[in-house]
């Protein structure tokens, strides 16, 4: 489960800065304000949607984490409630 979230957490992490350098490039090369504009947002959009399926992932992958470390105390409780 930990190994899981750091690996989630290393590969956004990695598409995050080749984007951000990908954008770099693309605006070093620009000509005009306009195609700045449209780059720059279209980094943002996708900076966006990336960071919002991250963190989607992340949740369920600690969501899941949470569920299998408190798996064996299920049973505990049950006895603990049954007397």
């Amino acid at each position: 489960g930990v190994q899981a979230i750091a690996t989630e957490v290393a590969d956004y992490s990695k598409k995050a800065i080749e984007a951000g350098a990908d954008t770099f490039e693309k605006l070093a090369g620009v000509k005009t304000l306009d195609k700045a504009i449209e780059i720059q947002s279209d980094f943002a959009k996708a900076a966006y949607e990336g960071y919002v399926a991250h963190a989607t992932k992340v949740g369920e992958l600690v969501t899941e984490l949470a569920k299998e470390t408190f798996k064996p105390l299920e049973g505990v409780i049950a006895k603990a409630q049954g007397k």
